[in-house]
C-alpha cells in the first residue's frame, strides 16, 4: 500500500465511518506495532509512525529502521485483522455518541422486518428496534412503512449499538407538536408539561410569551389543521390542550376540562388537592377509568381527589370522629389536622414525629405515640372496610332465556304452509226462561212490502196468482 492509497483509504472511511481520522491513524499504528512486535519476539523499542500530511509509514526498531517486507505476509494478516478490530470498535464508540445525543429526538425510519413482535427499523445505515411493548395500542406496522418515533435508549453490547426506538413515550406527543406547530419551535409558544396514556388520552399544558399569541388556538389551528396531523400520527388519539397558568387555583380546574369545577382546597404539606364538583359532573370529572383526574394529577403534579360537598361534609365528620380517639390530642389539634388535609388515620402515618409534633403542639413523644395509634387503627379501619365488602350481598342478575328457533329449510322457506285460522271459540251459555219461551214477536207493519219465497227469488215459481170464480149461467145460457 503506498501512501496516497493510505490517505484515500482513511479519508473514505472516515466520510462513511463518521470516524475521525486522527482515531483511523491511531488504530493502524497500534496494529502493525503489536504485529511487529509478535513478528521479533519481544517487546523492546518499537515505535511505528504514519505520517498525518503524506500517509508514508515508520518503523523502528531501537535506532534501526524497519522495513515492511521483513515483517512477511503472516505479520500483515495479523496488522490486518488487528486494523479491522480496531475501526469496528472505533465505529461502534461513534455510532453510539450519535444517537445518544440525539435521545428524545424525534427521527424517521423504514420497517425492515418483524422478529417476534418488535419492528427492525432502518436509519440510514443503522439499524434500531421499535419493541411491541413501545409500540402504540391497537396500531400495526408492514414492511417497507415509514414510521416516526423518538430514541428511547442507546445501549452497547459488544462490538454493536442497540438502539431503542418508541411511539408511546410522551416526548414523541412534544416532539410532533414541535415538528407542525412553528410557535413551538421558535419559543414563542413553550410546552409546560405533558402527561400520556398513549392510544387513548393526552393533557399538554402550552403557555405563550407573546400576549398576542393565543396558545391554545395556535396548537389547534384553523378549524382545527395543525392538531389534526398529531392525532392522524397517534392513530385517533384525543389531545386535551390546556391553558397554562402558575396558579394551582386556576391551572387544575383547566387540567380537569370539561368538567365544571365548583371549589379547589390545596394542601401543600401533603401534596393533595381536594376538588368539589356538582353531582351532575362527578363521572365526567373522574373520566373513563379515572382517566381525566388522573392525567390532570400526572400534569399539575399534584394528588386530586374528586368530591361532592356532601362527600366533602362526610369525610370531614368521619375524621372528627377518627382523630378524637388519638391519645394526647384535643379539639384544636384535630381542628389543625383537618385544617392540613388530614382526613384518616393513613394521612398521620406518612408524618415524621418531629412533623407532627410541631403541626400539633405537642412533644415528640406524644407524636410518636399518636403515629403508632393511627398505624394500628388504620389497620383496623382497613380490615373492617375488607369485612363489610366481603359480607356485602352481591347483585343477581336475571338472565332471560330466549329459545333457539326452529331451523327452517330452504323448501319450508319457498313454500310455506297457509296458517290455520283459529276456530272460533264457543261460549256456553246458560239458558234462562225467556230464551226457552220466547214471547211471540209482533209482526211489523208495512203493508206495501211484499213477501217472497225462496222459489220466487231464484225464478221456481211465479207470483201466486188472485183465484177466479167460476162464472154461472141460467137454463137459457145466460151468465147470471
Amino acid at each position: 500500500m503506498n501512501s496516497a492509497e493510505m490517505l484515500r483509504i482513511v479519508d473514505q472511511m472516515h466520510r462513511e465511518k463518521n470516524i475521525p481520522k486522527e482515531e483511523i491513524f491511531t488504530s493502524i499504528e497500534a496494529a502493525v506495532q503489536l504485529a511487529t512486535q509478535k513478528h521479533f519476539g519481544d517487546e523492546e523499542d518499537i515505535v511505528v509512525t504514519i505520517d498525518r500530511l503524506s500517509g508514508g509509514i515508520k518503523a523502528s526498531r531501537g535506532e534501526k529502521a524497519i522495513q515492511p517486507e521483513v515483517l512477511g505476509r503472516i505479520a500483515a494478516q495479523s496488522a490486518k485483522q488487528l486494523i479491522i478490530q480496531k475501526i469496528r470498535e472505533a465505529e461502534c464508540r461513534s455510532l453510539y455518541d450519535v444517537y445518544n445525543a440525539q435521545k428524545g429526538d424525534l427521527i424517521n425510519g423504514t420497517v425492515q422486518r418483524f422478529e417476534g413482535g418488535a419492528a427492525l427499523v432502518t436509519l440510514g445505515k443503522s439499524e434500531a428496534l421499535l419493541p411491541r411493548s413501545e409500540m402504540i395500542p391497537g396500531e400495526t406496522h408492514h414492511v417497507g412503512e415509514r414510521v416516526k418515533a423518538v430514541i428511547l435508549d442507546v445501549r452497547k453490547l459488544g462490538h454493536r449499538v442497540k438502539i431503542i426506538l418508541s411511539r408511546i413515550h410522551p416526548d414523541f406527543v412534544r416532539r410532533l407538536f414541535e415538528k407542525e406547530i412553528p410557535e413551538i419551535e421558535e419559543r414563542t409558544i413553550e410546552v409546560k408539561a405533558l402527561a400520556r396514556e398513549a392510544g387513548y388520552r393526552t393533557k399538554i399544558a402550552v403557555s405563550s410569551i407573546d400576549m398576542k399569541v393565543d396558545c391554545v388556538g395556535a396548537c389547534v389551528g384553523v378549524r382545527g389543521s395543525r392538531i389534526k396531523n398529531i392525532v392522524d400520527e397517534l392513530g385517533g388519539e384525543r389531545i386535551d390542550i390546556v391553558r397554562w397558568n402558575d396558579a394551582l387555583q386556576v391551572l387544575i380546574p383547566n387540567a380537569l376540562q370539561p368538567a365544571n369545577i365548583e371549589e379547589v382546597f390545596l394542601y401543600p404539606r401533603l401534596g393533595r388537592a381536594i376538588v368539589l364538583v356538582k353531582e351532575d359532573q362527578l363521572s365526567l370529572a373522574i373520566g373513563r377509568r379515572g382517566q381525566n383526574v388522573r392525567l390532570a394529577s400526572k400534569l399539575v403534579g399534584w394528588d386530586i381527589e374528586i368530591m361532592t360537598h356532601e362527600e366533602y361534609n362526610e369525610e370531614i365528620t368521619k375524621a372528627v370522629e377518627w382523630f378524637s380517639e388519638l391519645p394526647e390530642v384535643g379539639d384544636e389539634q384535630v381542628e389543625a389536622f383537618i385544617e392540613e388535609g388530614f382526613l384518616s388515620f393513613d394521612d398521620l402515618t406518612f408524618l415524621e414525629p418531629a412533623q407532627l409534633a410541631e403541626l400539633g403542639g405537642i412533644t415528640e413523644d406524644q407524636a410518636e405515640e399518636v403515629i403508632s395509634y393511627a398505624e394500628e387503627a388504620a389497620e383496623r379501619v382497613e380490615a373492617a372496610s375488607k369485612e363489610a365488602a366481603r359480607h356485602e350481598p352481591k347483585p343477581t342478575a336475571t338472565v332471560t332465556t330466549t329459545p333457539k328457533p326452529t331451523p327452517v329449510s330452504e323448501m319450508d322457506r319457498l313454500f310455506p304452509e297457509p296458517e290455520t285460522p283459529p276456530e272460533p271459540e264457543v261460549v256456553e251459555a246458560t239458558p234462562t226462561l225467556e230464551s226457552l219461551f220466547p214471547p211471540d214477536a209482533a209482526p211489523e207493519e208495512n203493508p206495501e212490502e211484499e213477501t217472497l219465497t225462496a222459489a220466487q227469488v231464484f225464478g221456481d215459481e211465479q207470483p201466486a196468482q188472485e183465484e177466479e170464480t167460476p162464472a154461472e149461467f141460467n137454463s137459457n145460457g145466460e151468465q147470471k
